[in-house]
């Protein structure tokens, strides 16, 4: 077993059972060296590891995410942390469910179990840190006071650092199964939803959604998200990568669903990286009423319309 550093007592309800955290998600790109340039310039810690890569957070030490190489872009599996005292019984779960567990693939043996839900996604469950958050964080929204600029010069804005991966969102040909699914057998619970989107999270306190789900005719990858410090880092990491060849995308906007503010970077293979601020957060023990919103809601409180292709599956 791995330590737990940082623990954070499970949730009070005795009956709950469930993951805590989104530990990491494994992308399998063509060119290694494309996703080393897109990821670095979106501000990512990012490590050559072998034949793969590490993404992290400046400052941070937990490896959010890695990209290996394949023939094709594809998720390769997402990994979730659980408390040392309930892996056996998330383990037991699976197995009386029916879920054939199957062996790691090479190089990412663990202390977890290993099975894949039922679009055929590799699903990897740890014992590992509980890294979701454990409160929300406000950034700093107030303007400059009186007398004082409050923007830099251009020429002088900073770099955007992401503090921490947030959530992934994943296509599905079945919404309804996938959040019966995950439900029953991570302990995730549906946030909000809408006709063709689904948002879910973690029981230990957690942001709005750790894992979402996007209708499609076959599995995929939409997107990866991560937390930055305001509505001005959103703005500015947007700026970058527009500088550095990566203007294709979606935002400035704010979601209705979630809150958060939100600025999408379309990465080399038709996915892609979220800059987000400000999302809604749900504690441990609260009981979050979801709701089942107008298509209307689904997207976006405020901002330009989204791309006509924005949801669609380049993996099919």
């Amino acid at each position: 077993m791995t330590a737990i550093r940082g623990y954070v007592p499970p949730t009070s309800e005795t009956a709950a059972l469930g993951i805590h955290s989104l530990d990491q998600f494994v992308l399998a790109v063509p060119d290694l060296k494309d996703a080393e340039r897109f990821y670095s310039s979106f501000g990512l810690d990012v490590a050559q590891n072998g034949r793969s890569l590490g993404l992290k957070t400046f400052g941070h030490d937990h490896c959010w995410g890695a990209v290996t190489e394949g023939p094709d872009k594809r998720l390769h599996h997402l990994s979730f942390g659980c408390y040392a005292q309930d892996l056996h019984k998330l383990r037991s779960r699976v197995e009386e469910n029916g879920i054939m567990l199957i062996d790691p693939p090479a190089g990412f043996e663990s202390n977890g179990f290993w099975f894949r839900n039922p679009d055929g996604i590799l699903i990897e469950v740890k014992v590992a840190a509980k890294v979701s958050p454990d409160r929300k964080i406000a950034g700093p929204w107030v303007s400059s006071p009186e007398g004082v600029a409050g923007a830099p010069l251009r020429s002088k804005a900073w770099v955007v650092h992401p503090r921490r991966l947030s959530h992934v969102l994943c296509f599905t040909p079945d919404i309804d199964r996938a959040i019966e699914f995950h439900a029953r057998i991570l302990g995730l619970r549906l946030s909000d939803r809408s006709d063709f989107v689904a948002f879910m999270h973690a029981i230990h306190g957690s942001d709005h959604h750790v894992l979402a789900f996007a209708k499609s005719d076959a599995p995929g990858f939409h997107h990866c998200s991560w937390d930055v410090g305001s509505v001005q880092d959103v703005g500015l990491g947007a700026a970058h990568m527009a500088v550095n060849g990566y203007a294709a995308g979606w935002g400035f906007g704010r979601h209705v669903l979630g809150s958060n503010y939100f600025h999408y970077v379309r990465d080399p293979w038709g996915s892609y990286c979220e800059y987000s601020a400000g999302m809604d957060y749900v504690p441990c023990g609260a009981d979050w009423q979801a709701t089942d919103s107008p298509p209307e809601d689904s997207m976006f409180l405020w901002g330009p319309m989204p791309p006509q292709d924005f949801v669609s599956n380049f993996e099919v």
